[in-house]
């Protein structure tokens, strides 16, 4: 792994977890969670950018990824798991609080924790992923109706195939799978319906899925490395616990109180446009704004808008 793409982490204990943790800056601290098949390292261009803001950027990798621990049971991932992780991190940095930042399933985590603990957030920022309020159906089922059983997450309930055929090469699932200019919003809806599933398996068989590498060779390498050490099925259970997340968190009031900017993508096509503007009605004080052309690696395929975005966000937080 090339290191100086990015800092050395400090480690910390949690939860009889080994936590790495990515920092950089002073100020007034910042917390950045990650999504799949991400690591901390997916925030490179964030950490700089609010470290010059005045803020304390830290990022870790989390439970399952990088140089983080990556217990073997599903168990060890449900969300009471990821949202005591977030609170052992915040109590052994010596926090109450902190400003937030989520992406994908780092995205789906600050939601719920906003939900469950409102009073630990100050302000969050959320990329690409909506609120959704717990449905009557539990996610897995509804997955399974709407789009089928190749549907990635529908498939990583049925077995590990996917976690053997990503572990053979993942330097080509993962520059597969972060790329920008793949599918318009507009192309995407031309598709007839049975092309819009979503198979990270079919992606993964594919030579190439099109549009312009996001990564160069370095940062491809990167990532690469990181996951031919851990293989991928810490970050997979995440998804093995959407069925338990969604039975145990039944009596969970679904009102996000945290001030809340949300940044959508035009061409991150697994989410309907709809779905953005819907969130006004659970989330108490919300900003929206939307990035186009941009994909679903919006962090790292729009790095200086999202960072404006960001960082002008909490300054306009800070200042209140």
């Amino acid at each position: 792994m090339n290191d100086a793409l990015f800092p050395e982490p400090a480690f910390l204990d949690v939860h009889n977890l080994r936590l790495a943790v990515y920092e950089q800056g002073e100020g007034d601290p910042v917390i950045l969670l990650h999504g799949f098949p991400e690591l901390a390292f997916s925030w490179r261009f964030q950490l700089p950018a609010l470290a010059a803001a005045g803020f304390h950027a830290i990022a870790p990798d989390q439970r399952g990824y990088g140089s983080s621990s990556c217990p073997e049971d599903v168990a060890e991932y449900t969300i009471q798991k990821l949202i005591g992780d977030i609170n052992g991190l915040l109590d052994a940095l010596g926090l109450t609080s902190a400003r937030f930042v989520g992406h994908d399933w780092g995205a789906i985590l600050l939601w719920q924790y906003a939900l469950m603990h409102a009073e630990r957030i100050d302000e969050m920022v959320v990329l690409n992923i909506p609120f959704y309020p717990r449905p009557p159906v539990d996610p897995i089922t509804i997955f399974r109706h709407r789009h089928g059983n190749d549907f990635y997450i529908v498939d990583f309930q049925d077995s590990d195939a996917a976690d053997r055929e990503f572990e053979a090469d993942p330097r080509h699932f993962i520059n597969n799978m972060m790329r920008r200019g793949q599918i318009t919003r507009e192309a995407f809806e031309q598709l007839p319906k049975e092309r819009r599933t979503l198979s990270l398996r079919a992606t993964m068989a594919k030579a190439s899925t099109g549009g312009t590498a996001l990564l160069s060779d370095a940062e491809l390498d990167y990532f690469a490395d990181a996951y031919r050490k851990t293989g991928f099925t810490g970050g997979i259970n995440w998804y093995r616990n959407m069925e338990h997340n969604w039975s145990s968190t039944k009596d969970v009031l679904q009102r996000v109180r945290p001030r809340t900017l949300f940044i959508g993508a035009r061409d991150d096509v697994v989410i309907p446009m709809e779905d953005i503007e819907s969130m006004r009605q659970h989330v108490d004080d919300l900003h929206i704004e939307v990035l186009a052309p941009c994909g679903h690696w919006s962090q790292q395929e729009r790095p200086d808008d999202v960072n404006r975005l960001i960082v002008d966000f909490f300054s306009s937080g800070r200042a209140r």
